[in-house]
């Protein structure tokens, strides 16, 4: 690869089309399921196309992510799209670089950090276990929905100190905010950018009293709010009321959306592969594991790890990422011009036969400690992102992910009904068309 010379600009572009003008291929981008894949049936792993009116280059496989996650900084930095930025917030973590981005990682890690972790396991084993008596009582149902108040209540339990957040004003303008995020940002006020807008808005409000009323309290409180209210940066300065609403709904997003697509495609997976599920209940029955839970507990469920990765190499919850080329190069024998953004790809990095074996087949074996087939390229397993720009709460992610499936294993049994749509929707984050609908019963 050669960067930023004479030779790049005599360097024929990637092959593609731009689409239409000023939308360029969005629409199709937002509503084909099969957008990367037919263009790279047509182009290879290394097309261009105009997405969000920015003319973009979509590089896919290890290779391309290992060049983009090593030069973050050098040659491109995180981009999102407009209608993110803006109902994220300028001074969130994401939308961030440089210095900034750097000194408030460190403050929103702790946060994250294992003593923090192992103090959130008794709030995700009790809500965890609320939810489930529930199903049991409801027998029949649609359960994406649920599991999306499900990790909504733990996220703002742990998060902001809220319990039940799913059933307060919080968690109905929660959903309406998230679903504008990865929208096309239209001024017409019917638009769904335009209600995530004015949710946004009412959203920072009920933030505001709620970050108000923990800083005058004597306990500012464990959760990831307390600690933030007390971090300071190494200049001994802590974080502004408009800061800590736009990370404290930052980290709401990250503990909720993802999580909520990676925990119902577990369920759909499983309850499609009857020997994972068999394989899965025998190890909990092997550990016979009570209440309450430990890290080092939730460590021996190695098959249950195994699973976990599996089930977010086939879906993975996040689609891929966007990076804002600051310096021409050379990749693969194209230019990449200076101005132009970049797509990498989750999906269709996991779909790679050179590093997984028979890879549209769910093998949580492959996994294993003998095989450790996402070990043979680098970023090649990617559900989080990868370099500096990976998803700080990926550890909250993983445990809370590890403790519903075991005690959803331990004590019941489900199972898909019949006549009903499990194609996935692939906006904002995947999850079966008609919701996910079960039978659930205690086993």
């Amino acid at each position: 690869m050669t960067t930023n010379t004479p030779e790049i600009t005599n360097l024929p572009l990637p092959p593609g089309k731009f689409g239409l003008p000023f939308i360029g291929e969005t629409i199709g981008f937002f509503t084909d399921p099969q957008f990367n894949q037919k263009r790279v049936a047509k182009y290879g792993k290394i097309y261009k196309t105009n997405l969000f009116n920015n003319p973009t280059v979509t590089m896919i496989g290890a290779d391309a992510n290992t060049f983009l996650f090593r030069n973050e900084n050098s040659y491109v930095v995180s981009s999102w799209p407009k209608s993110t930025r803006i109902l994220l917030g300028d001074l969130s973590l994401v939308i961030r670089g440089g210095e900034f981005h750097t000194s408030r990682r460190k403050l929103l890690y702790q946060a994250f950090q294992p003593r923090a972790l192992a103090s959130y396991i008794p709030t995700m084993e009790k809500i965890s276990n609320e939810y489930l008596q529930r199903w049991e009582k409801l027998e029949e149902f649609t359960w994406y929905p649920e599991l999306r108040n499900y990790t909504f209540d733990i996220a703002s339990n742990l998060l902001v100190g809220k319990d039940g957040g799913s059933k307060t004003p919080l968690g109905e303008l929660f959903e309406t905010w998230s679903a504008g995020l990865f929208t096309i940002p239209n001024p017409f006020p019917w638009t769904r950018f335009q209600k995530a807008l004015r949710a946004r808005k009412a959203l920072l409000k009920q933030l505001e009293k709620i970050v108000i009323q923990r800083q005058q309290e004597d306990n500012l409180g464990e959760d990831a709010l307390g600690l933030l209210i007390q971090a300071k940066d190494e200049e001994g300065n802590s974080l502004t009321l408009e800061e800590l609403k736009d990370q404290v709904l930052l980290l709401l997003f990250a503990g909720h959306e993802t999580l909520t697509s990676a925990l119902a495609s577990f369920c759909l997976l499983t309850a499609q592969h009857p020997d994972v599920m068999a394989k899965l209940r025998e190890e909990q029955a092997k550990l016979s594991l009570t209440s309450p839970l430990s890290l080092e507990d939730i460590k021996q469920m190695t098959y249950l790890e195994q699973v976990i990765k599996e089930v977010m190499r086939v879906i993975p919850p996040v689609g891929g990422g966007f990076r804002k080329v600051i310096k021409s190069f050379e990749f693969k024998g194209y230019q990449i011009p200076e101005g132009w953004t970049i797509q990498y790809q989750i999906p269709q990095t996991h779909k790679d036969h050179t590093i997984y074996t028979d890879s549209d087949r769910f093998d949580p074996e492959r996994f294993s400690l003998s095989r450790a087939e996402d070990k043979q390229a680098s970023f090649g397993y990617i559900p989080f992102g990868g370099g500096l720009r990976e998803c700080l709460g990926k550890e909250f992610a993983r445990l809370e992910m590890r403790i519903f499936a075991a005690k959803l294993l331990q004590n019941y049994q489900w199972d898909l009904l019949k006549d009903q749509n499990l194609d996935l929707v692939t906006v904002p984050s995947p999850h079966p068309k008609d919701g996910l609908k079960i039978s659930f019963r205690r086993c």
